[in-house]
This record gives structure tokens, C-alpha cells and sequence, in this order.
């Protein structure tokens, strides 16, 4: 009686009133909590409403009524979920016996109720420190879960295989290493001194400096106690397909397109070109538009047209005062006058007849 009475502004919950808990176990751990969260807030929003002022005993007495009604907890419940939140609203129409048997028997003994709902009764989540369908314990250290220096995989839901993620510059089952690229710092306490960057070219180092690396990353050289830049432009390394060339970068490099000038390169502009594309020339030392315009004698044979020279190549456009029509220059006029003059000849041959 009490849910058919509840949920009456719910209308798609008719469909959901029998669920398995397979299908409740398909919401996520988030969208449980921001439920609880946005329910927990909805009870601090209406602990005095339309109370305030008056008879005192009168409101006490009502307050008291109201404070467990079931007009409360349907007024909550419709604030609960935004309602372009998909995820949030399907875990409400899931859950509807649950959040029943938390307001009318559960509150006193259970006040929280998240971990009461998304942790005990469904359930989604696990308790902090804790991750995966068991909620089995994270990997802890002297500093707390993975060392204090990452993050368990999964922890507070029941996924994640409980790894810890360390944070960057560090490594290892409790993050209690340092990772290539960083060193241990002095410490003048008792404590684990914390690790800090090598210099960039430096894979391993004793400190901060460029002439402290003990080991190079990919693309360096170590000579003189420094990590040297590769060129591997200069060498047989570097792989670059035609028409690019290679352009070194610290440790590494990369292939860049040639200008539209050459047909192949060794370097950046129209003066690096191997050969020349067509619609260039070589001019001195770089390959340079040809003016097919000006150099050609007719480059434009039809009526009526006129060359304009583009980069690598040139067009042929009708002159001002014509237009194309049927792949001829003619005078811009309107097309009926066109029809006359191309009949017309006809005309005359059938007055003649």
C-alpha cells in the first residue's frame, strides 16, 4: 500500500517493481553515491519546511509527523535525479524497496545512507581502503594505502584488480621506488626522502644536473657524464617516406613534408628541392612558378579567354563581358537572346527554300 502510494510521480517505477539484484548490481558505485549524496541533501532541505512561527507546540507536534512521512520522502525522492540523469533516475527506479525500508525502519540504526544502501544492502560500492566484488584491502604501507604516494585500482567500488597507480616518479608494488627519470632526494630527517626529475635527457641520474645522468633515454648519448643529443637525421636512423624530410628533435626526430615546389627534399624551402615539381623551374638555386602566361605563346587558344597564372600551375577564365556557356566564351547576355542568335541561321536557310 505504502509504495503504491509513494511513487506516484514516478510513473516508469510500475515497470521496475519486481528487479533482480543482478540488475541492481549494474548501476555503478558514482552513481550510487551522488544518489545518497543528493538524498542526504534533500533531507536537510525540507527538515523545516512550512514550519516557522506560530503555535510552538502545534509545530513541534506536526514537524514530528512530518519528519518520517511518507510526503517527505516522496518530496526528497522526486528532487533526488536530475532528470536528464539517466543512470541516476534507473538506480532509483531499481532501488524503490530499499529506500522504503531505509526511511520507515532502517534510520535510527543505519543513519548513513550510503554505506548502508550502495555498501551493505545492493550492493555497489566498497569501504575506502578497500576495492573489487569482496571489497579484499588495498596495498597499504607506512604511509597508507599503496605508500601514499598512488592509488589502489577500484578502490571504494567493486572493480579494479587493486594495483596500485602510482604517482608520477614513482614505481614499484607500493610506490616505494623511484622511476627512470627520477632520483632519490637527500634527506636530512629520518623520513623516505622523496624523488625528484633528473634532468630531460637523463634516464637515471644521482641528481638534477645535466652532468649528473648515469643512464640516457632512447635518442641520447652519454659522453662526459651528459646525455648528447642523437642526430639521427645524419645517420641511417631516421625513416622518412618520400617527398619528407628528416628534421632532428631533442632525442628524437621527425619527417616533415617538403615544399610544394620539389619532388623530393633534404630540407625545408624551395632551395632544398631534389628535383623541381611541375608548374616550377629551377632559377639559381630554388624552384620557382613558371609564368605558363607569360612564357607560353597561346597558353589560353580559346575565344575570348583570358590566362591567369596560380602557384604551380595556371587557368583559363572568359574574359570580362563573357561567360561560358557550353565550354565557349560567349557575350554575357540572357540566355534567351543566346537561343535566338544560334537559331537563327536556320531561319534564313528555310526563307531561302
Amino acid at each position: 500500500v505504502v509504495q503504491a502510494m509513494l511513487w506516484p510521480l514516478l510513473p516508469a517505477l510500475v515497470l521496475f517493481s519486481v528487479l533482480s539484484v543482478v540488475q541492481v548490481q549494474t548501476a555503478p558505485c558514482q552513481t550510487c553515491r551522488k544518489l545518497t549524496d543528493s538524498f542526504i541533501k534533500g533531507l536537510d532541505k525540507t527538515s523545516n519546511k512550512n514550519f516557522g512561527g506560530g503555535n510552538t507546540a502545534w509545530e513541534e507536534e506536526n514537524l514530528a509527523k512530518y519528519a518520517r512521512s511518507e510526503t517527505r520522502l516522496l518530496e526528497i525522492v522526486e528532487a533526488a535525479c536530475e532528470k536528464s540523469d539517466f543512470d541516476c533516475n534507473k538506480l532509483l527506479e531499481q532501488i524503490e524497496d530499499q529506500v522504503e525500508t531505509w526511511w520507515f525502519h532502517r534510520q535510527q540504526e543505519a543513519p548513513d545512507l550510503f554505506e548502508w544502501l550502495c555498501i551493505e544492502e545492493l550492493p555497489l560500492c566498497c569501504p575506502p581502503g578497500r576495492f573489487g566484488p569482496d571489497c579484499k584491502e588495498c596495498l597499504s604501507g607506512p604511509g597508507g594505502v599503496c605508500g601514499g604516494l598512488g592509488r589502489c585500482e577500484g578502490e571504494g567500488t567493486r572493480l579494479g584488480d587493486g594495483e596500485c597507480v602510482c604517482d608520477p616518479g614513482y614505481f614499484g608494488q607500493l610506490c616505494q621506488s623511484c622511476a627512470d627519470g627520477y632520483y632519490r632526494e637527500k634527506s636530512s630527517n629520518h623520513s623516505t626522502p622523496a624523488c625528484a626529475a633528473c634532468y630531460h635527457s637523463c634516464k637515471k641520474c644521482s641528481g638534477p644536473e645535466n652532468y649528473k645522468c648515469l643512464e640516457c633515454k632512447p635518442g641520447w648519448l652519454f659522453h662526459d657524464n651528459k646525455c648528447v643529443d642523437t642526430d639521427e637525421c645524419g645517420t641511417e636512423l631516421a625513416r622518412c617516406s618520400s617527398n619528407t624530410y628528416c628534421h632532428n628533435t631533442d632525442g628524437s626526430y621527425e619527417c616533415r613534408g617538403c615544399d610544394q615546389a620539389c619532388v623530393g627534399c633534404m630540407g625545408s624551402g624551395p632551395a632544398r628541392c631534389k628535383k623541381c615539381a611541375r608548374g616550377y623551374k629551377l632559377r639559381g638555386a630554388k624552384c620557382l612558378d613558371v609564368d605558363e602566361c607569360s612564357e607560353r605563346a597561346i597558353a589560353c587558344p580559346g575565344l575570348n579567354e583570358v590566362c591567369f597564372n596560380d602557384e604551380g600551375s595556371f587557368r583559363c577564365e572568359c574574359a570580362d563581358g563573357f561567360i561560358r556557356r557550353d565550354s565557349i566564351c560567349v557575350e554575357n547576355q540572357p540566355l534567351s537572346n543566346y537561343v535566338c542568335m544560334t537559331s537563327t541561321p536556320h531561319v534564313h536557310e528555310k526563307a531561302r527554300e
